[in-house]
């Protein structure tokens, strides 16, 4: 079952193509992560699926409905987007930011009224961001900012939430703080989570569902044992990797890898060196 899809969907720079003919279904309730090398188009598929990029050809269906022909703060009440390098305005505080997360929901002159607080305050403790409530957004550690951006996309009470490389600059541990708290928030509230991620072990251990790209096009696309295998990341990648799996989470891991080509240049000048 899917909300968001795409059919036929081409994306371009100006002249140059970056997608043709992309047919794609986001499985409803699930993690789903995309894969791919530098510049084969995982942040501008998941940017125009948000609607902050506009297709050149075929469309993206949420609901039923053509994203790009749906009012602004219609989809804003179903679907946030977390881009991968948001910036605050200067001087704002935590909880000020997070409140930005209201506005699809708000009328008049856009006060806060006592359910948006209620939100609001939700959205902080689910992330556990409260004792930061008042601190400047400029005074938070890079984890602590990019907690303070999801619980934003979360006051805004979508079942649907892309993010861009969510762990983008953070260490080994605030990148698993990140991607747990997003698991704690597909299981227990049941939002469908789309994150394109840089980390091929990452994406395989969150995952329920993988797709990896080249090129604009889909390589593979199914359970993360079935994405993350040697042949797939061959295509994708150009690499030659190693996967075993992983003896805490069952999931597939990379190991190793070379460059295709790589390993049998190596043989052959050991073979060489040999004689």
């Amino acid at each position: 079952m899917t909300r968001l899809s795409t059919q036929k969907l081409g994306i371009a720079y100006g002249d140059l193509d970056i997608v043709t003919g992309l047919d794609l279904e986001i499985p409803e309730g699930k993690i789903t992560t995309i894969i791919g090398p530098n510049g084969c188009g995982k942040s501008t598929i998941l940017k125009t699926m948000s609607r902050i990029l506009e297709a050149k050809t075929g469309a993206v269906y949420l609901d039923g409905k053509a994203i790009h022909k749906t009012p602004t703060k219609e989809i804003a009440k179903k679907m946030a987007i977390l881009p991968q390098t948001p910036e605050a305005p200067n001087g704002l505080d935590v909880t000020e930011l997070v409140s930005y997360g209201r506005f699809p929901h708000q009328r008049g002159f856009g006060r806060l009224g006592k359910e948006d607080k209620e939100i609001v305050h939700w959205a902080l403790e689910v992330t556990g961001m409260m004792p930061y409530a008042k601190r400047p957004i400029e005074a938070l550690s890079g984890g602590q900012r990019q907690r303070v951006w999801i619980a934003m996309a979360l006051a805004q009470e979508t079942d649907l939430l892309l993010l861009d490389e969510p762990t983008t600059y953070l260490d080994m541990a605030h990148q698993l703080e990140v991607l747990q708290l997003l698991k704690q928030l597909n299981e227990g509230e049941k939002r469908t989570i789309v994150m394109v991620i840089h980390d091929l072990n990452h994406a395989a251990r969150f995952a329920h569902h993988m797709i990896a790209l080249n090129n604009g096009m889909i390589i593979k696309e199914g359970k993360p044992d079935e994405v993350m295998t040697s042949k797939v990341l061959r295509e994708a990648f150009n690499i030659d990797a190693e996967i075993v799996h992983d003896p805490r989470s069952g999931k597939p891991v990379c190991l190793t890898y070379d460059l295709v080509g790589e390993r049998e240049s190596s043989r052959t000048v050991d073979l060489v060196g040999a004689l």
